[in-house]
């Protein structure tokens, strides 16, 4: 029984108890809170529903709660159940209903953690959408690997999701970035406000060799062709390296389009008719602060060229108009203003802004002895995410960078992300894969299976431990789909991880030499069996490879 089937049993139990006391079973929540307390001596799980719910039902929270114990005694898999404090309920499972995790487990294989709460929701994902002036730095690798995690987890959590990469390739950064590759294939030095680094002269290089007349012609001419080449170059460098990183669009969308496209002249003229875009000072200003935001924004300036918001209006009125049900845009720690902008574009276009969602991820340093490491020789002013694959590899990378919270900035030790030994996340998680696969060959050749185990006999105190945790893959799974979050997964593969080592040096799974092989050894390996999917399962959902010998 997994706690998303014990929170199930107790509201049908706490409906039936209430009615037959002829009292109101509606203030049963949908949800009903399970946990595991924190004294295991207290039981396997615990609940508080007869505190929450007993001011509403008319009755006191301990009586209630000693006539949900009496219920929930008589079922099977009920153990025993008490009332703790003011009303607590503290459960213990017998041992077969304990046991039934791992059946489900095994049965479920690479679905277990799985869900269907989204099974309604088409999200449009975007993130990275870096700029195709140089390669991606370490903020924009940080959202490559919570990203395609996080569009895993919601897969995972049954929605349909688009991964989507906005490909900048309309304004001024684009064409500092022409200027910066012309002034490097004549010799010249970096324009003051353009962009240096090896790239960009290899890039000047690489256009000259395919173009030998590139520097031939007016400055506007010489401009384009190295704009359009270079651009081209440029993004193909960004997408192999994202390719090689585990992760790939479904989309790759031109902010250019929109302009060619007349979506953001459609944009323009819909917000004129329905009265969202007023005109002042020659210029065409959006009224955003009726939807929330903090000043009106000016959408068409008074020269006539659009502002960077009219992308940003078509843009997110297209997402929607391309059937998407939610847009979740993850940006960068320097775009904490968008998020009330793209709202009010949403609403002011007649989408619903709750559709909005904006994530906002903080910087990434990445430390050798002590001290961060400023520049990239590749980039000229940065790391990349090439710099920081080379480094410490790509599982090393992606597991670094989404298993804390975007909310706060991140330290990538070079040396701890490196080593071999259990102070590495990633190498202890692997290595817990590992040792559960070579457990696996091993039960094969002492002629042990998992067929017909009888797992109520796993009743050792670091059997319940395993056990319970990986009853709450799914729970976490959930609880990171609904948070966006894929950094729950990550600490939960640590957590598991450690309970089964514990698990593993207090239970002996599989007959020692010379010993002839008891029910208990299949029930174990049943256990290291649904170990080993859970683990696989989560590291699936991070993009990080699940070894079988290490």
């Amino acid at each position: 029984m997994t706690p998303a089937d014990l929170a199930t049993l107790i509201k049908e139990t706490a409906t039936a108890v209430l009615e037959a006391h002829d009292l109101d079973s509606s203030v049963v929540p949908d949800a009903v809170t399970v946990e595991r307390p924190r004294n295991p001596e207290h039981g396997d799980y615990a609940t508080n529903l007869a505190m929450q719910v007993a001011k509403k039902a008319g009755v006191n929270p301990r009586e209630l709660a000693g006539w949900l114990t009496e219920a929930l005694a008589k079922d099977d898999a009920i153990d025993v159940a008490d009332v703790a404090g003011p009303g607590f309920i503290n459960i213990r499972l017998a041992a077969a209903a304990q046991g039934d995790i791992v059946g489900k487990i095994i049965a479920a294989g690479d679905n277990f953690g799985s869900s269907e709460i989204y099974a309604d929701e088409k999200i449009n994902l975007e993130f990275v959408s870096a700029n195709p002036t140089g390669p991606i730095h370490l903020g924009g690798t940080r959202w490559a690997a919570v990203g395609d995690s996080l569009g895993r987890i919601l897969e995972a959590a049954g929605a349909e999701v688009t991964r989507e990469y906005y490909f900048n390739d309309h304004g001024g950064q684009i064409d500092r970035f022409a200027r910066s590759l012309v002034a490097a294939a004549q010799g010249q030095p970096t324009p003051e406000d353009g962009y240096g680094g090896d790239y960009i002269e290899q890039i000047a290089t690489r256009v000259v060799e395919q173009q030998p007349g590139a520097l031939d012609g007016d400055a506007a001419t010489v401009q384009e062709t190295f704009r359009a080449a270079g651009v081209d170059m440029m993004f193909e460098h960004i997408r192999t390296s994202l390719h090689e990183f585990g992760v790939d669009f479904d989309v790759y969308f031109h902010e250019n389009s929109l302009f060619e496209s007349g979506a953001v002249e459609r944009a323009v003229d819909k917000l004129k008719d329905n009265g969202n875009l007023y005109e002042s000072e020659g210029a065409w200003w959006l009224r955003s602060t009726d939807f929330g935001d903090d000043k009106d924004r000016v959408v068409i300036k008074s020269d006539g060229d659009a502002a960077y918001i009219a992308g940003d209006i078509a843009y997110v009125a297209d997402k929607f108009d391309r059937g998407h049900s939610l847009a979740i845009y993850m940006l960068g720690a320097d775009h904490h203003g968008y998020i009330a902008r793209l709202k009010a574009a949403a609403a002011a276009m007649g989408y619903d802004s709750d559709r909005v969602e904006v994530l906002i991820g903080q910087l990434v340093n990445l430390l050798k002895d002590g001290e961060a490491v400023r520049m990239s020789k590749r980039a000229g002013t940065v790391i990349t995410l090439d710099d920081l694959v080379e480094a410490i590899g790509i599982d090393g990378a992606r597991y670094s960078l989404v298993r804390s919270s975007v909310d706060s900035s991140l330290d990538i030790d070079l040396a701890l992300w490196t080593s071999q030994s259990s102070d590495n996340p990633v190498y202890y998680v692997q290595y817990g894969h590992a040792r559960l696969c070579s457990i696996a060959r091993k039960a094969g050749e002492a002629d042990v299976d998992v067929d017909g185990a009888d797992l109520s006999l796993l009743t050792h105190e670091r059997e319940g431990d395993l056990i319970r945790t990986l009853g709450e893959f799914p729970g976490v799974v959930t609880t990171a789909a609904q948070l966006r979050e894929p950094h729950r997964v990550a600490r939960y593969a640590e957590e598991l991880a450690g309970v089964f080592h514990r698990f593993y040096d207090a239970c002996q799974i599989l007959p020692k030499a010379g010993e002839t092989a008891a029910p208990i050894h299949s029930a174990r390996l049943a256990l290291a069996t649904a170990s080993r999917q859970t683990l696989a399962n989560a590291l699936g959902m991070l993009g990080v490879s699940a070894p079988e010998r290490m």
